[in-house]
């Protein structure tokens, strides 16, 4: 099959590699017809090397059609339709069974201290081979797959796999009142889907902090108050200020993680950890790795006393100072993680419907075939073209 694989920093191939291959009787064979380019891949494009290694399939916001199922699926048959979350969760262990997927205890990574194994994304999380390809292995085929019908486009549902849940979870944990405020940092596909989502929660004023014009311009056309950094800069908590007659947000919702603006001294780290010897790098980003932190830090001065930050963007360093005075002495609460995609599913589906509340339909700016994936990665990463969310298709 065709697969999108790295091979360095921003040095991703499509290469033909073995077909995938039933392992376990409860596995899955699925023939994807698209697959979503995350934000987080950016960092694998730019920041992880040293937890891949060459050849490593990418992806993890696959849909398909069921090629081939184990001998001891029941939920499923080929020719079904299915969303694959991106976290590999078993749906029956102590913590799936309270909602926490992400924490699987199957398929935690024990020997890394991580979490839940994650499709097409590191050695920290299980180094399970992703959804950028032709085909895909899906263990758990009777709890792991999300089963959606024939006939809408793909765009309907494909969502599901990440940008929905993970953006559905991130309000849930920022606990914003009714009529209440959020402002979003980051309208990329996880912060604008978020400020979406938001909305039709009952938030009364949804605030989205970018400096990408293209994203500026699509939220403000989805009824979003966006702001600009770049007109703001530091000043951006002042700005935000004024609109929340003086107090701050109720919530604040980071959508931007390690790899935010303005923080020179924790991007030439991370650039100078990816010089090193994968061995040596690894190590110094899983023990004294940094963090751009400007966006956690600029929630901090946001958010009004007493309210909520809820992290979405992905952050990975071991030693981020963090000004813990200001949050203790603002009574703020911090909740965090990735995405429980199973948990939220029920409460997803609903909405995919011909009404489109939260516009799936169109979400996507680009659709560009599987063959052109390493084209598309560089996009992305500049940001060109308004690049803002592409589906692969193989």
């Amino acid at each position: 099959m065709r697969a999108l694989t790295w091979h360095g920093k921003r040095d991703v191939r499509v290469e033909t590699v073995p077909d995938p291959q039933i392992q376990d009787p409860t596995d899955i064979i699925v023939r994807i017809t698209s697959s979503g380019i995350c934000g987080s891949d950016l960092h694998l494009y730019e920041v992880l090397g040293p937890f891949l290694d060459p050849g490593d399939i990418l992806g993890h916001e696959p849909m398909g059609i069921v090629e081939e199922v184990g001998a001891e699926v029941t939920a499923l048959a080929p020719g079904d339709r299915v969303v694959v979350p991106f976290n590999v969760s078993c749906g029956r262990c102590y913590m799936c069974d309270r909602g926490l997927h992400s924490q699987c205890e199957t398929t935690q990574v024990r020997e890394r201290g991580m979490g839940a194994s994650l499709f097409g994304y590191t050695k920290l999380y299980g180094q399970v081979p992703g959804g950028q390809a032709e085909l895909l292995r899906v263990p758990f085929g009777n709890t792991l797959p999300v089963k959606v019908p024939h006939g809408p486009s793909d765009e309907r549902f494909v969502y599901l796999s990440d940008v929905l849940p993970t953006a559905w979870q991130a309000v849930e944990y920022a606990d914003v009142p009714p009529g209440g405020t959020v402002a979003v940092l980051g309208l990329g596909p996880i912060g604008e889907m978020a400020a979406r989502i938001a909305q039709h929660r009952g938030a009364g004023l949804v605030i989205g902090v970018d400096l990408v014009p293209a994203r500026l311009s699509r939220a403000h056309s989805r009824g979003i108050k966006a702001i600009d950094l770049r007109r703001h800069g530091k000043q951006i908590g002042e700005a935000i200020r004024e609109l929340t007659d003086g107090r701050g947000p109720d919530a604040v919702i980071d959508a931007v993680g390690m790899e935010a603006h303005g923080a020179p001294v924790a991007k030439a780290a991370q650039w100078a950890a990816g010089l090193l010897p994968d061995a040596l790098a690894e190590k110094l980003m899983e023990t004294a790795g940094l963090d751009r932190l400007s966006a956690l830090y600029a929630a901090v001065d946001i958010v009004r006393r007493g309210g909520t930050i809820s992290l979405a963007g992905v952050y990975g360093g071991a030693a981020d100072p963090l000004p813990l005075l200001t949050m203790f002495d603002k009574q703020i609460q911090l909740r965090m993680g990735q995405a429980n995609v199973r948990r939220w599913v029920d409460d997803l589906l609903p909405l995919l419907t011909d009404e489109d509340p939260l516009g799936v339909e169109g979400f996507a700016t680009h659709s560009m075939p599987l063959e052109e994936g390493p084209k598309a990665y560089e996009m992305f990463q500049a940001k060109e073209d308004g690049m803002i969310k592409t589906l692969l298709k193989p």
